[in-house]
């Protein structure tokens, strides 16, 4: 009976002691919750797989739904302001707005002020220069239109070679206000209606010389047989676009006879008369009439004096010396003798040169 009492205690003891390690913990877990280990809060497992999967899925949707920056958010990739916005790029306002590059005033416009050049208002056209602009070897002859057309050709053609010529010389100078210093006449009908007198334009003066040399310094002054008041050098032998002395235009060569100048003027300035002109200026025809001349530098002495003469000869005066043969284009430099009458503008010595004038000295 004792016995029996043993074994039934120490059965008892067994099945307590297996009920308490159906509690226990295994080696995989089964932490009690509220237990702690180490001083951390211990949760219990489905408390911590049901809060990972709140904790998962709500970061998840945090993750997907703040996709206000990086999905939603594409006011900086989408937003072609920047990229679209071609106003920067295709507004070609600055770039084909041709304004500043073909804009040429700003260009043309540094042009010479003539007013600021040296003195330079007078000069007798060189044989070397009419024979460049007219592209022959005898010059214009009578026919001095160059280019232009209608009333008062002749005069605006020669004006015209007047400016050209000087711009060669010294550039800016073409825009003084250049006039040829030649008389002419209009026409209506057949009937002389308009006087044109050389000495009407050329303005007051003072006028000098390329080199700067002073040539008259008042319209009473320059009407005279010579310049009253001209610099010494140049009174008996007036210069040329270059400033050099007429009656010997090569240095290296002797002098020659080139003194008959074209005026179609009286000793005054005006017009010497109807047929003195060669019909204002335009024609080369040898029946065009005998244009009067002056002489750059005064021919006295020795054969000579010029074709077609005249009654009133005054081999000395720079306006009015003779008339030349006709109106043709021709040279001729050599002393010839009296008279010579081949016809051209020439024939007494001279290439159909004339006086140019401007306007701003």
């Amino acid at each position: 009976m004792t016995r029996f009492r043993l074994v039934f205690a120490s059965a008892a003891l067994l099945a307590a002691v297996g009920l308490f390690a159906c509690d226990s913990p295994s080696s995989s877990g089964g932490i009690s919750t509220g237990d702690t280990q180490s001083g951390v809060d211990i949760v219990g497992s489905d408390a911590l797989a049901d809060d990972t999967g709140a904790t998962t899925a709500d970061d998840a949707t945090s993750t997907v739904q703040d996709t206000g920056t990086g999905t939603d958010d594409t006011a900086v990739a989408q937003d072609t302001a920047v990229a679209d916005d071609t106003a920067v790029a295709q507004d070609t306002a600055v770039a084909d707005d041709t304004a500043v590059a073909q804009d040429t005033a700003v260009a043309q416009d540094t042009a010479v002020d003539p007013t600021t050049l040296d003195h330079f208002s007078f000069f007798v056209t060189s044989l070397e220069g009419l024979q460049a602009l007219s592209g022959s070897q005898s010059g214009f002859g009578g026919d001095l239109r160059y280019g232009e057309e209608g009333a008062g050709a002749g005069l605006r053609g020669a004006d015209k070679i007047c400016a050209e010529l000087a711009e060669m010389s010294m550039p800016g100078a073409g825009a003084k206000g250049w006039h040829a210093f030649l008389s002419a006449y209009e026409t209506s009908g057949g009937q002389v209606v308009t006087n044109v007198d050389a000495i009407d334009r050329v303005g007051d003066g003072p006028w000098y010389d390329r080199l700067g040399r002073l040539v008259a310094s008042t319209k009473a002054n320059l009407i005279a047989t010579r310049p009253v008041d001209a610099d010494s050098a140049i009174i008996n032998d007036l210069p040329n676009e270059w400033g050099v002395p007429n009656h010997r235009p090569d240095p290296t060569q002797g002098q020659v006879d080139n003194h008959d100048t074209l005026t179609g003027s009286n000793s005054n300035g005006r017009l010497y008369s109807t047929t003195a002109t060669c019909n204002g200026w335009t024609s080369v025809s040898t029946s065009s009439g005998k244009p009067r001349v002056g002489h750059s530098w005064p021919r006295s002495g020795g054969p000579g004096g010029g074709g077609g003469g005249g009654g009133d000869m005054n081999p000395a005066h720079w306006i009015s010396s003779l008339n030349e043969s006709g109106c043709k284009a021709g040279i001729n430099l050599i002393e010839t003798g009296p008279p010579g009458n081949d016809g051209t503008v020439g024939s007494g010595g001279g290439y159909g040169g004339w006086y140019c004038f401007a306007d701003i000295p």
